[in-house]
């Protein structure tokens, strides 16, 4: 054999077990910044009271709603209108509370969007105007301003019978609707450490998290404080330029870790498990008590031509007790998500009654797996 052909045929084999070796999985990673948030960077909630106007006659009722009546008389005078002692039965204002969410670091001269919903009885908001609304802080200071024209999702119609509610009127939305005016100060530049808040507070991801910013920067610069949170002393080559550091850390790849829980919304039937659900050997049955109840009820007439006769109504009821049961069903121990999904499956039962079959396995202390009922 040449050393042409020899290598030929050394190559194919290698070729061969290469296609033949089982290939591993790759895990489930995720970015350091899907996992969790720099302390500090987070957006600042900001609510305000206003008044809407130019509303088709959907307005809040001024003789039922009071402070609607003492904001308009309020703004009119601060207008040099004065209307104290007048009857006013306009039905074109209403009264709106409006909320926002202030982003990290906005600057002023920036817009934000904003939320307007109803106080009182007003109808609809569609169509209306809000005036000019502080928007305040927990602090209590004004850090943006709202105006603009508020869009609705829904509608209503109404006639004299009759009536059609779409999506809730009463409720808006005005796109770029307030101005920031205060600045938050944060200079994330010159801080010196840093705290990551994981949103899925685990001992196992934390510890992970730490240990892949560690061996990215090449000191031990970040270690886990709690399952929910990771502290970061920024290296000296970073001082000053935080930014480039997250930069980099936000886009390490980590496994998380999560713990076996099962959810379950008993109001809606909906049952959420964890991968790592785990049951030992046990063995169930469901059955179904189902009793029927039919009427039907017979008219008994007299004989033609007969006298002293009168027509009634005989009562028929039939009853029907019918027992079904499926037989007993072995979930082996240690079985796998997916195979304890087979198992329930095979019962060939609803939601509802999975939900019992689910707390009665937990109650036996066979299922390896927190429960939280919503």
């Amino acid at each position: 054999m040449t050393r042409t052909c020899l290598t030929a045929l050394v190559a194919a084999c290698t070729i061969s077990f290469a296609l033949l070796a089982p290939v591993a999985p790759a895990g489930a990673t995720s970015r350091i910044k899907d996992l969790a948030n720099i302390e500090g960077v987070r957006q600042n909630q900001l609510i305000g009271y206003g008044l809407v106007v130019g509303l088709n006659g959907t307005g809040d009722t001024l003789n039922n709603i009071p402070f609607t009546k003492q904001s308009l008389q309020a703004m009119l005078e601060r207008l040099g209108v004065n209307v104290r002692g007048q009857t006013l039965r306009t039905g074109n204002v209403a009264a709106v509370m409006v909320t926002a969410n202030l982003p990290a670091f906005a600057t002023q001269g920036t817009r934000i969007d904003i939320t307007v919903s109803s106080l009182g009885d007003a109808k609809s908001l569609q169509g209306g105007m809000l005036l000019v609304t502080p928007l305040l802080g927990a602090d209590g200071n004004v850090y943006a301003v709202g105006q603009g024209s508020v869009a609705i999702g829904g509608f209503q119609a109404e006639g004299a019978a009759a009536k059609i509610v779409r999506g809730v009127p009463t409720v808006g939305r005005i796109a770029n609707g307030a101005l920031v005016e205060r600045e938050i100060e944060f200079n994330l530049n010159r801080q010196s450490q840093l705290r990551m808040a994981l949103r899925n507070p685990d001992f196992t991801t934390a510890k992970r998290i730490a240990a892949a910013i560690n061996d990215y920067i090449g000191v031990p610069t970040a270690e886990s404080l709690d399952p929910g949170t990771v502290g970061i002393t920024v290296p000296q080559q970073y001082r000053g330029n935080v930014i480039s550091l997250l930069t980099e850390i936000e886009q390490l790849q980590v496994d998380p870790d999560q713990s076996a829980k099962i959810v379950i919304d008993e109001r809606s039937g909906i049952i959420v498990m964890g991968r790592d659900v785990r049951v030992s050997m046990v063995a169930v049955a469901q059955g179904n008590l189902t009793v029927t109840i039919t009427e039907t009820p017979q008219v008994s007439q007299p004989n033609p031509l007969s006298r002293g006769g009168t027509t009634v109504t005989v009562p028929r009821t039939r009853i029907g007790v019918s027992e079904e049961g499926k037989k007993l069903a072995l979930v082996h121990d240690g079985v796998s998500l997916q195979q304890l999904v087979d198992g329930l499956n095979a019962l060939g039962i609803g939601p509802r009654d999975l939900i019992a079959i689910l707390q009665a396995i937990k109650a036996a202390g066979a299922i390896q797996a927190d429960i939280e009922v919503m």
